[in-house]
């Protein structure tokens, strides 16, 4: 928006100053004639009048022409000031366009999130609207959450950025979730750069299924905001909230634990072995090989 509006004040300001050009040409090209009687300055009488009051005159004249609603104070007669008339007028249409240009992008610079969202929200209703869908499924169709589309944004940006300043952006970017996480608490902070530049960013809408019971585990999720449910086949219901992470091969194990992990946030060695083999096994969210070497590094964290 800023550099819009700057835009705007640039592009009035060249056109006042085109005109304070032109109005100055009108007056001076006569000048040089010795004021002819059929230039405008001799037909008005205003050959001795002040500097004051002929520019004022010539400067009317040229925005007259430069706006393209009329002559001045007369129409031209000379040559002279034929050609000077032309000349402003396609000097003040360019202008014209040219503001006009600007304004309209202006304008829609201002509400483009919108557009964007409404535009998204209009390719899902043909789906919507299609015997493809289950009517359950149907009011789910839509554009996603601004929370993704701000991920999506960040891993674009991230995808052009390397070296330690991608580590100092991803530790800022995560910080709450870090804060939160019980596993991360008492870790190398090392270790905790080489996990989160390695996270994949999803976002869930309410009444999502994250992980069936069945399913292979391949994934292992860390909660940065929100409540997930856990549905067992007895209806218990546990509910986890920030810094709550479940998934992966020892899915079992970390579901019984992890209320234990937030209410203490202690981890005994049993805990920081079974952290370790989360994370060794964990293929989809950080590649095995590449994680193997990383853990080796660095040192567990301590008891």
């Amino acid at each position: 928006l800023a550099s819009a509006v700057m835009r705007i004040c640039n592009l009035i300001s060249m056109m006042l100053l085109l005109c304070h050009w032109d109005g100055c040409l009108q007056f001076l090209v006569p000048m040089l004639q010795d004021f002819p009687r059929n230039c405008w300055v001799s037909i008005n009488g205003m050959v001795n009048h002040s500097w004051s009051e002929l520019y004022s005159f010539a400067l009317f004249k040229a925005m007259s022409h430069m706006l393209c609603i009329g002559y001045g104070r007369q129409a031209p007669e000379s040559m002279t000031d034929i050609w000077l008339t032309m000349l402003s007028m396609i000097v003040g249409a360019t202008c014209y366009a040219m503001f006009i240009g600007h304004a309209t992008a202006l304008i829609q610079s201002l509400d483009s999130s919108r557009r964007q969202y409404q535009e998204k929200g209009r390719q899902a209703q043909p789906w919507e609207a299609g015997p493809a869908l289950g009517s359950e499924a149907r009011g789910r169709l839509g554009p996603p959450p601004s929370s993704k589309w701000h991920a999506q944004g960040t891993d674009s940006v991230m995808g052009r950025v390397g070296g330690p300043r991608k580590g100092e952006i991803v530790n800022f970017n995560c910080r709450k979730l870090v804060a939160s996480m019980p596993l991360f608490a008492n870790a190398d902070p090392n270790f905790v750069t080489a996990m989160l530049t390695k996270l994949k960013f999803e976002v869930f809408q309410p009444g999502d299924y994250i992980i069936r019971e069945g399913t292979i585990g391949k994934k292992m999720y860390f909660i940065q905001h929100g409540v997930v449910s856990v549905l067992t086949k007895g209806n218990k219901e546990m509910k986890l909230s920030d810094g709550s992470y479940f998934g992966g091969k020892k899915n079992s194990i970390l579901l019984h634990k992890v209320q234990h992990d937030l209410n203490s946030g202690v981890f005994n060695n049993q805990e920081n072995a079974i952290i370790q083999e989360i994370v060794k096994y964990d293929r989809e969210m950080v590649q095995q090989a590449e994680l193997g070497q990383r853990v080796g590094l660095f040192p567990p964290p301590p008891p």
